[in-house]
C-alpha cells in the first residue's frame, strides 16, 4: 500500500494536549517531550503500515474498522478510510475505548 495521510481529529488532539500537560506537571518537560514524540512517531508509522495494528476488541467497532495502536501506556484508536488514517482518540490503556468511541459518535 502506498503512503497514507494521517489526520489527527480534534478529540485526539485535545487528549494529546492533556497527556502533555499531565507529564509536564507530574514528571517534567523532558518526560512530556519523550512521550509525545513517541506517540507521534508511532502514529507516523501508520502512514506506511496502516493495517499493521489489531482491531479493537469490541465487535461492533471492529466491524466498523476501528484499530488500536498501543504506545507506551496509551492506546491510539484509528480507522483507515480510503487513503487516510483518522486518529479518533489517544487515551490511557485502561480506558474503556469502546465507550469512548461510541460516546463520541
Amino acid at each position: 500500500m502506498s503512503n497514507c495521510k494521517i489526520e489527527i481529529l480534534a478529540p485526539a488532539i485535545k487528549e494529546l494536549e492533556e497527556i502533555t500537560d499531565y507529564h509536564l506537571l507530574m514528571v517534567g518537560p523532558i518526560s512530556a517531550k519523550k512521550i509525545i514524540d513517541k506517540i507521534l512517531n508511532s502514529l507516523a508509522r501508520l502512514e506506511e503500515f496502516p493495517l499493521s495494528c489489531p482491531y479493537v476488541p469490541d465487535t461492533e467497532l471492529k466491524n466498523e474498522g476501528y484499530r488500536m495502536l498501543v504506545c507506551d501506556k496509551y492506546v491510539c484508536i484509528y480507522r483507515l478510510l480510503g487513503d487516510t488514517v483518522y486518529i479518533y482518540h489517544i487515551a490511557p490503556g485502561a480506558t474503556e475505548y469502546g465507550k469512548l468511541i461510541k460516546g463520541s459518535g
